[in-house]
């Protein structure tokens, strides 16, 4: 099974805890097998991998999220990154070239494709399997999952299948409708468009070769500016009379707010944190190293993070989207590939940063042209290299970096390292980049 996850947007509903690095499908806000904290896209590659330990999953997604995603899950993960973003189409065909081309995948061979957020029992992704067995049968030329609605529901696309089985063709689609349309839609067995569909490989490189010019994955990666920005359900859904669809009938909700993720908390409190018995249906998360104080509370959301705090009423969370997007906020805590950064103070001709180096993780070989650096190694052991130099260093050590200085830190434990950035011009694009050098 060829599974494709679409990775994509800043997840500005889940503001503080989101950011423009850190979208809302890299908070850790469930709880795994383990008992350890999980992200959406820890869970559903879990879920996946559970329904099939032989699936080949692909992560598309875009430049600044791809060291996150070998954070949380390692280095081998296949990710094809989109250069800039442009809808669910493109995404879709630069990932199909990526299997054809960089991954030799046969034109017949199953595709399915997903987004990486959705919340949903594992039965979910065993029904994947009967999706799987659609493209096989090449009984429809598009298969699509269908998931049975609990309510009649504003918020979603709809599925209007031709019957009530298991699988059906596809008779239409709806937008989505307003509430009494809504309600009539149930009435005739219509199904939520959850956003899976299924091919074979073929099938859509055909389509991507009519709409875009290319021949190679890395010819479309390249002038990937130049594609329309087009919605997989527009460019192919709209032009296709043969869809299939499977009903799926288990937990399925979409994560995309500050109220549906409290519904799905084991706890009220996330993080240092106390409410009183005065507070009811309420939650608090906190990733600050203070506690939060709660008292008398009803029906509130507090998120507190590096990147800002959140008070609200649970219903009025739904709405905080382009208030976010009026605030102008650098990215105050990031996961990387290496381990993790928090802004830790901000001034006009410095900035304090805590580093977290993971084993056998190193930075970049780089150097800065306007501004200076000290490093404070707070905990751990590791190597730095200067200008070619290298020395050990441990807890308790001071490195001086002037700019111009080439640099980098080696990991051999887990590094605690505080940076303190000194100059009148410090911004991120403020870096070169070198061979690492042979020591």
């Amino acid at each position: 099974m060829h599974v494709i996850l679409l990775s994509g947007g800043s997840g500005k509903r889940l503001w503080p805890l989101s950011n423009d690095i850190r979208s809302k499908q890299f908070i850790k806000m469930f709880t795994g097998p383990d008992g350890e904290p999980e992200s959406m896209v820890q869970r559903v590659y879990r879920q996946i991998m559970s329904a099939d330990q032989q699936a080949d999953i692909t992560i598309a997604t875009s430049r600044k999220q791809v060291s996150e995603i070998h954070n949380q899950l390692g280095s081998k993960v296949s990710v094809c990154v989109e250069p800039m973003r442009r809808d669910t189409f493109p995404a879709i065909a630069l990932a199909a070239g990526y299997l054809k081309h960089e991954k030799h995948v046969s034109d017949d061979e199953p595709v399915i494709v997903c987004p990486v957020d959705p919340y949903v029992d594992d039965s979910y992704f065993v029904c994947f399997h009967e999706l799987e067995k659609m493209v096989l049968s090449r009984q429809y030329n598009l298969n699509l999952m269908g998931v049975e609605p609990t309510y009649p529901s504003e918020k979603y696309g709809y599925v209007i299948p031709e019957t009530d089985d298991k699988v059906s063709k596809v008779k239409g689609f709806k937008e989505k409708p307003d509430l009494e349309t809504a309600k009539r839609y149930l009435t005739e067995g219509a199904l939520w468009n959850c956003g899976v569909f299924a091919f074979r490989l073929g099938y859509v490189m055909n389509i991507a070769h009519e709409l875009l010019d290319f021949t190679q994955y890395s010819d479309l990666s390249e002038h990937y500016a130049d594609c329309r920005k087009i919605s997989f359900d527009y460019a192919v859904g709209e032009h296709e009379n043969s869809i299939g669809v499977v009903r799926y009938s288990g937990q399925w909700k979409d994560i995309g707010s500050w109220n549906t993720f409290a519904e799905e908390m084991k706890s009220s409190v996330i993080g240092k944190a106390e409410l009183d018995t005065e507070c009811d249906n309420t939650n608090v998360i906190n990733e600050l190293n203070i506690p939060i104080l709660g008292m008398g509370l009803k029906d509130m959301i507090i998120a507190a993070s590096n990147d800002g705090i959140l008070v609200s009423d649970k219903k009025q969370s739904s709405y905080i989207k382009p208030y976010v997007e009026k605030m102008s906020q650098q990215v105050m805590y990031a996961e990387k590939s290496w381990g993790s950064f928090t802004v830790l103070d901000v001034q006009p001709e410095s900035m304090t940063i805590r580093i977290v180096l993971l084993p056998d993780h190193q930075l970049y070989y780089h150097s800065h042209e306007h501004r200076d650096e000290v490093w404070t190694v707070m905990s751990g052991e590791g190597k730095v290299i200067l200008d070619g130099d290298e020395r050990c260093v441990r807890a308790g050590d001071t490195v001086t970096m002037k700019a111009g200085v080439k640099h980098t830190v080696i990991a051999s434990t887990e590094l605690g390292i505080i940076e303190v950035q000194l100059g009148k011009d410090i911004n991120v694009e403020d870096k070169v980049k070198y061979p690492f050098p042979e020591i």
